[in-house]
């Protein structure tokens, strides 16, 4: 059976297979074995889209490249896309952030450095940025 692969960032003393995106690492990608579940709290992956870098582990209709922005105001990294939703930690300004969607006023992918995906205010990102940390 398929084992799952470690969050993005390490929880214990266990050292990362997955590295930071980087576009000329692989040009295609092939599944073996049956699909996995992962924890998408440490895990960018739903229902309808995945992380690019977890495409070997997970099928999702659609993937996405991240695109690391600053986080330019304090925010809420929250586990959905509405306030009521539970906060997971507080990014501040000069944080990165790894866009995997925008929809609307909400933004969702991985916090750097925690690991913890979800959903953060698009307003609080400098998505006027093109290369960063």
């Amino acid at each position: 059976m398929a084992t799952a692969p470690p969050p993005l960032v390490p929880t214990g003393a266990q050292p990362l297979t997955l590295e930071p995106f980087d576009d000329k690492a692989r040009t295609s990608f092939s599944l073996t074995g049956r699909s996995i579940e992962l924890d998408p709290r440490t895990h960018a992956v739903r229902r309808d889209i995945a992380d690019i870098r977890l495409a070997e582990y997970v099928f999702a209709p659609h993937y996405a490249v991240p695109m690391i922005r600053p986080v330019a105001r304090t925010a809420l990294l929250r586990s959905g896309r509405d306030e009521a939703s539970d906060t997971m930690v507080d990014l501040n300004p000069g944080d990165s952030f790894e866009v995997l969607e925008i929809a609307g006023v909400s933004a969702w992918g991985v916090a750097r450095p925690s690991g913890l995906v979800g959903y953060v205010a698009a307003e609080a990102l400098d998505l006027s940025v093109t290369d960063a940390a």
